[in-house]
């Protein structure tokens, strides 16, 4: 079998592995990848938005299975164009990727479809916002705001205020962080209390098949301080919610909204991520993901132990609930390791030291995120997250034991990490 993987970042790297991992995959393509998913595929240089140039090398390479990785592909129709040419492809086409494309999109969803998430108001433009903020509809001017950018913003296009003063100054500071396309609308939306936690599901339309609860931390600083980022590190682990809750989540969100995308005419066929806040009152969605996370996916996957060209089988030919899928048991944790400068202007080019002296420790997986390779063999950072160093344990105290330890065999100027994963 040949499988082409669209994306070029941890998340990726992660996927390929597993795909290697399996007795049916004869050959692996990455488009376009990086210095690390060069060792187990062919990475090619087609971007992932180039839509036509990736369905036209899967048919002429007689591609088997593709899967996307991120979420700009999606939006723009990859499943659409693979689907009309008769080309196996796994992710949600354009109508359903709008559950993440589109804030507003989504929670209109979810209010049509009785699924519990934070009260919000839709508005057109940044004064918009603005003139509803003192409008007090979130409160007095203390009470907290969540300010979200309608559109995609690599995970950077959501600022919890923690006034109205702030929620003013995100509303106007927005399209600078995110770009004009993302902010054409802005949802704002009352800030829920309680834990975040993720959970990530293999979808075939109608059936699905939950991967471990994951945690992931967000924000650049220690003690959860300091912008939003793509993700500095992330944990899977059992105790992140009860049989109970995990029950709750199933009936009150999960089946609502599969059922909801078949009533809306895009049954949901991939990956589906909910970002969710488990409140006093319980669980409540804070976003949709269309796609793994990143680096959600190097902490799950390395914990995955059926095929997952097995999986992708089932979901494609909707029998997603008769495979057992099974994980290995315990814990793992994911540490980011990123460039001087991230997330504003990561700078680019340094060697990084260290990496087969991690690579070697058992129980420890190194994904690449940014990286390149100079003609001289070096690795060389690319981006503004650059590794994720991953490690399995017995339990969670282990695996982040594990995983820093790998961490402090890596080395590259203005290196940059949490030190608090999984414990802040």
């Amino acid at each position: 079998m040949n499988v082409l993987v669209i994306g070029s970042g941890g998340r990726e790297h992660a996927i390929c592995r597993s795909f290697s991992r399996s007795k049916s995959v004869r050959q692996i393509y990455c488009a376009n990848g990086n210095a690390g998913i060069a060792q187990v595929a062919q990475c090619l240089p087609i971007k992932p938005d180039e839509i036509d140039k990736l369905a036209d090398f899967a048919a002429s390479e007689q591609i088997d299975l593709t899967f996307v990785g991120g979420e700009t592909a999606l939006a723009l129709g990859v499943v659409d164009e693979f689907d009309r040419r008769g080309l196996k492809i796994i992710g949600p086409n354009a109508a359903t990727a709008r559950l993440e494309a589109s804030k507003s999109f989504a929670k209109d969803f979810m209010t049509r479809h009785g699924v519990p998430t934070a009260n919000y108001v839709t508005t057109q433009s940044s004064s918009e916002a603005i003139a509803v903020l003192n409008g007090g509809e979130f409160g007095d001017a203390t009470a907290p705001v969540v300010v979200k950018a309608d559109g995609l913003a690599a995970g950077k296009g959501v600022i919890v205020a923690k006034n109205r003063s702030e929620a003013i100054a995100a509303c106007s500071e927005m399209e600078s962080l995110v770009g004009v396309a993302a902010v054409e609308r802005i949802v704002l939306e009352e800030c829920l209390v309680g834990r975040e936690v993720s959970l990530i599901m293999f979808a075939d339309g109608e059936h699905f098949k939950l991967m471990p609860p994951t945690r992931d931390h967000k924000r650049i600083g220690e003690g959860d301080t300091g912008p939003n980022t793509g993700g500095m590190g992330t944990i899977t682990d059992s105790a992140l919610l009860t049989e109970e809750q995990t029950q709750t989540i199933v009936d009150t969100i999960i089946r609502p909204t599969l059922r909801g995308c078949i009533s809306d005419g895009f049954p949901f066929r991939g990956i589906l991520f909910l970002g969710l806040m488990m409140t006093a009152d319980g669980p409540r969605v804070l976003e949709y993901n269309v796609r793994f996370g990143d680096p959600e996916t190097q902490a799950i996957l390395v914990r995955l132990d059926t095929d997952l060209v097995d999986i992708c089988e089932s979901m494609l030919d909707g029998r997603l609930d008769q495979l057992d899928i099974s994980w290995k048991q315990g814990s793992s944790a994911c540490v980011i390791l990123a460039a001087k400068g991230y997330p504003a202007k990561p700078r680019t080019g340094d060697t990084i030291h260290g990496l087969y002296a991690a690579a070697a420790m058992e129980n420890v997986e190194i994904f690449h995120s940014g990286t390149s390779r100079r003609d001289s063999g070096e690795i060389v950072t690319a981006g503004g997250r650059v590794l994720g160093v991953t490690a399995m344990g017995g339990d969670l105290d282990s695996a982040l034991s594990l995983a820093y330890e790998a961490v402090s065999r890596i080395s590259w100027n203005g290196m940059q990490f949490r030190r608090d994963i999984g414990k802040a």
